[in-house]
């Protein structure tokens, strides 16, 4: 079933691609057709490769992945960062920092600094901070997190990447490409179509555009926490956690004692099915009350109605 119709992306305008003096010859697979000097992207071919995106980031977040939301433009801020957001998943909807990627290891001690700097209350001078020191560490903390709030919580680099315009963010896919991280991309009329592994052809540049495609993403995304959250309770063990010497030896213990119990149980059981079965067989050898036949039963009648008709009676 797919998850957006062709209605859908042709309200928000995704069809519409760049005017014929800008395209990339590459894209020409992807074009149905030109109307006033624009090429009209294939819808068809959209809805199917956008099922195929939307699989594969399910999959990957179910798996435990991770997908960093990408795109600088105006048009993408807003919904790169809500998005992003709704689903806890990274992003970055400000300038891209060379290195984030392939330079991982400094950004995260940036990172670290940027969790320092939140602790930090800015308007306490009794810390041992002058005023002009405080207002310094305010200045460098707003400045880290308008470059690295989206990813303060990313421990390591990314499972795969959405981006939004692969044109204008070529550093971050070039990085992608560098560590073999799997890029899903909005793909225009004047992008290269070999640099994304899931490509969407549609429109980059319009608001609504951006903001359905990557909420389709967002989606996506969702469903895999949803699947990643119940394959514990499916499967009827949840991740092993590791645990501390006195936490182990009181399970082994506990263990031993289960090992022990049903064999007593067993035991017993043996043993009180052993005496139910030998008294059966004595009360079957020797019954107690056992109950008399009907010719029995008739013949004492017979005998005790004429033992009365024989004797006398007084006067």
């Amino acid at each position: 079933m797919a998850v957006v119709t062709i209605r859908q992306l042709l309200d928000c305008g995704v069809h519409f691609g760049h005017p014929k003096t800008r395209w990339n010859p590459k894209m020409k697979r992807f074009i149905f057709t030109e109307r006033s000097g624009i090429y009209i992207i294939d819808l068809q071919q959209s809805l199917a490769l956008i099922d195929k995106a939307y699989d594969f980031v399910k999959e990957t977040v179910a798996h435990g992945g991770t997908i960093l939301f990408v795109g600088t433009k105006k048009q993408a801020q807003e919904s790169i960062a809500e998005q992003a957001q709704r689903v806890g998943q990274p992003y970055v909807n400000q300038r891209w920092l060379g290195g984030l990627l392939t330079n991982f290891q400094t950004v995260h001690k940036r990172l670290n600094r940027l969790k320092e700097l939140d602790l930090v209350d800015f308007d306490d001078t009794t810390r041992g901070f002058t005023k002009k020191e405080l207002l310094i560490q305010r200045r460098e903390r707003d400045k880290l997190e308008k470059s690295l709030g989206g990813i303060r919580n990313l421990t390591k680099t990314p499972s795969a990447m959405w981006v939004v315009d692969t044109k204008k963010e070529h550093l971050a896919i070039d990085e992608a490409r560098k560590l073999g991280i799997p890029v899903i991309g909005i793909l225009d009329t004047n992008c290269d179509p070999d640099e994304v592994q899931y490509p969407i052809p549609g429109n980059d540049d319009a608001i609504r555009s951006v903001a359905l495609l990557t909420r389709i993403i967002a989606d996506a995304a969702a469903e895999g926490l949803i699947q990643r959250h119940q394959k514990p309770d499916a499967e009827g063990s949840a991740p092993a956690e590791p645990l501390a010497d006195w936490e182990r030896e009181l399970l082994e213990q506990g263990d031993a004692a289960k090992a022990e119990l049903p064999v007593e149980e067993n035991d017993v059981d043996a043993e009180v099915s052993a005496k139910n079965e030998a008294k059966s067989e004595d009360e079957v050898a020797a019954p107690v009350h056992a109950p008399e036949s009907d010719d029995a039963t008739e013949a004492k009648i017979e005998a005790e109605a004429t033992e009365s008709e024989k004797a006398p009676v007084s006067e």
